[in-house]
């Protein structure tokens, strides 16, 4: 089995490392209970380690590998594996402002090839401008201080780096709800300046935004709500290191499907979304 190359960051490892050590859970017919009363591990342990929440020690990835009988030639590229898991991206330095479980999507995001979503509420994080961002964060968390708000604004600055990066940047496929659009966040300066900046980022070939008319009536956003879709290039043996992965932003914390019926759920509404937009240039236009 050939095991993709790591990237920046331990995200991505520790999830490839866990699939791979679940896979060998499941072919040696081991519970998690049971796999835990082997190793003398509780079964949340087990549980964090296959859904890529933590980093792992060699030692403890032979432990497993020796417990579920893997083949010898395995064990080296997962203990290889289990050292890219403790790497440090760019996104820790700003660990005081980054919400819990945050990091993971920050590292998914970082090695995405591309990402398709859906928002009604607000202008997507990756298209705000800073005047937009720095206008929601003071809305929402009013009693932050300054300096709090500024490393906000500067990590979802940071973040953006991957719309424009001159090597490989991700390729953003958007659609937006129109009332996005018209919220007030800031001042009428403030959303002068975003639909702007949306109409120019539209010029970018890898960035294509779109908006779902209010006249539009029901379409398959209103049932899924906001998601992101995120989808990964392929490695040298020709598959993606991580199969694609919906991220949902709920109000008590992330939530990551990776399910293939998952997935093609949220395929099929993300189709049905953009039969129901436009281009946010001609929306834009004909609303002014």
């Amino acid at each position: 089995m050939a095991l993709p190359n790591g990237t920046t960051g331990s995200t991505m490892p520790r999830r490839q490392l866990g699939r791979h050590l679940r896979e060998l859970r499941n072919r040696a017919r081991m519970t998690t209970r049971t796999a835990a009363k082997q190793l003398e591990w509780s079964e949340a342990k087990i549980w964090r380690i296959e859904t890529g929440q933590t980093s792992l020690r060699s030692l403890d990835v032979e432990a497993m590998c020796k417990v579920y009988g893997a083949p010898s030639d395995l064990v080296g590229p997962l203990t290889a594996l289990a050292r890219e898991t403790k790497a440090r991206g760019w996104w820790t330095a700003y660990g005081d402002v980054i919400a819990e479980g945050y990091d993971a999507y920050i590292g998914l995001e970082e090695a995405a090839e591309s990402l398709s979503s859906y928002e009604h509420a607000l202008i997507p994080g990756l298209l705000q401008t800073e005047a937009y961002t720095r206008a929601m964060l003071a809305a929402a968390r009013p009693d932050a201080p300054a300096a709090e708000i500024d490393r906000r604004v500067q990590l979802r600055a940071a973040r953006q780096q991957l719309v424009v990066r001159a090597e490989s940047p991700v390729r953003l496929d958007v659609v937006v709800a129109e009332a996005a659009l018209w919220h007030r966040v800031g001042d009428a300066d403030v959303r002068a300046e975003q639909l702007d900046h949306l109409r120019r980022m539209c010029d970018l070939p890898t960035v294509r935004i779109r908006v779902v008319p209010t006249e539009a009536g029901y379409h398959d956003g209103m049932a899924s709500g906001r998601f992101v879709m995120l989808e990964f290039p392929v490695g040298r043996d020709g598959e993606p290191p991580e199969p694609p992965i919906v991220y949902i932003e709920a109000f008590t914390g992330p939530v990551y499907l990776d399910k293939e019926p998952e997935i093609d759920r949220y395929r099929k509404a993300f189709a049905g979304i953009q039969a129901a937009s436009i281009d946010v240039r001609t929306l834009i236009a004909d609303r002014r």
